[in-house]
């Protein structure tokens, strides 16, 4: 290849990782280490803020503060991102809409017309459900907590409850985890010295503080988000123990919707929430293997009483 696509493949290959070998880099593009380190100057020179570091574990990376690379993609990820774009246009993330519609009126002048035409009829025929009024995420909130998580660095902010309640947090942060519907920050609060989940619409002005930690045995993220929504604020718990193993009921039911706890590999429980029995009698008589209601005892009698009104039917 000539050394302008040459250099291309090399951006698109620093971009996709943190670090690369010099050798693994020649193998790649099929040149020399000479050459690497050539097209490594080359780079630099145009403004690429490439460093590299010798000795066992070195190598090269793409450092911060430089030119955005230029992307390679394929046909198939061409039309993924402007798909994903597309949806992006919709989002509770303030400030993303207007970015995602500028980067895909450019993404839509580039791409070849046979990709145009697949990106146009999947938006022709996609219509997302509305999803009733949320609170909208701020989104450079919403990078500084991933920057958090990423660099494992300690950040401040203000939060309020559900109650209206104020308060300041020195948190350990973990993973942003999305529901679908809203935003939550899964991390370890420092004052109380225990893992939370905190909505992102509520926390204000989050600040970096610089200070570096290690998280030693830390919870799933998504089963802490599970726990804190799906259970938690509600009165009433459902505890159903399920004959089938935890993987396959968790097909069934998602996080989103109740909390599937392996018990051996062909039993499992499952516990569900709300605030009257209806749903959760709606919740019992989705599951296809044989259960047993654990508690409470009112859901036992009601799921009974909607089996006697369905053999009577």
């Amino acid at each position: 290849m000539d050394t302008a696509t040459r250099l291309l493949r090399l951006l698109s290959l620093l971009h996709s990782r943190p670090q690369w070998d010099s050798a693994e880099l020649a193998a790649r593009l099929e040149i020399t280490p000479r050459t690497v380190r050539r097209d490594m100057t080359r780079l630099r020179t145009l403004g690429y803020p490439i460093e590299a570091e010798a000795g066992i574990g070195g190598g090269y990376r793409l450092g911060p503060g430089g030119r955005l690379p230029p992307l390679l993609l394929e046909d198939a990820e061409a039309v993924a991102i402007a798909v994903g774009l597309r949806v992006a246009t919709t989002t509770t993330v303030s400030g993303v809409e207007e970015a995602a519609i500028s980067a895909l009126a450019k993404l839509h002048q580039v791409l070849p017309v046979r990709l145009r035409e697949q990106v146009d009829a999947i938006g022709a025929h996609t219509t997302q459900l509305p999803q009733g009024e949320l609170p909208p995420v701020d989104g450079g909130v919403l990078v500084t907590l991933a920057v958090g998580c990423r660099h494992t660095e300690g950040i401040r902010f203000g939060y309020r409850t559900h109650d209206g309640t104020e308060s300041e947090r020195s948190v350990e942060p973990l993973q942003i985890v999305h529901t679908g519907r809203r935003w939550y920050l899964v991390a370890r609060d420092r004052d109380r010295d225990a893992w939370r989940t905190f909505r992102v619409d509520r926390i204000a002005n989050p600040e970096l503080t610089g200070s570096r930690y290690h998280l030693d045995d830390p919870p799933d993220p998504v089963a802490l988000v599970a726990e804190g929504t799906g259970v938690a604020p509600w009165d009433i718990v459902a505890r159903v123990r399920v004959q089938a193993g935890a993987a396959t009921v968790a097909r069934l039911i998602p996080p989103s919707q109740g909390i599937v706890d392996p018990i051996d590999e062909n039993t499992c429980e499952v516990r569900f929430a709300a605030n009257e029995l209806g749903p959760l009698v709606s919740g019992v008589i989705r599951i296809y293997w044989p259960f047993e209601i654990l508690e409470p005892p009112e859901l036992r009698a009601a799921v009974h009483e909607h089996a006697r009104r369905l053999l009577d039917s």
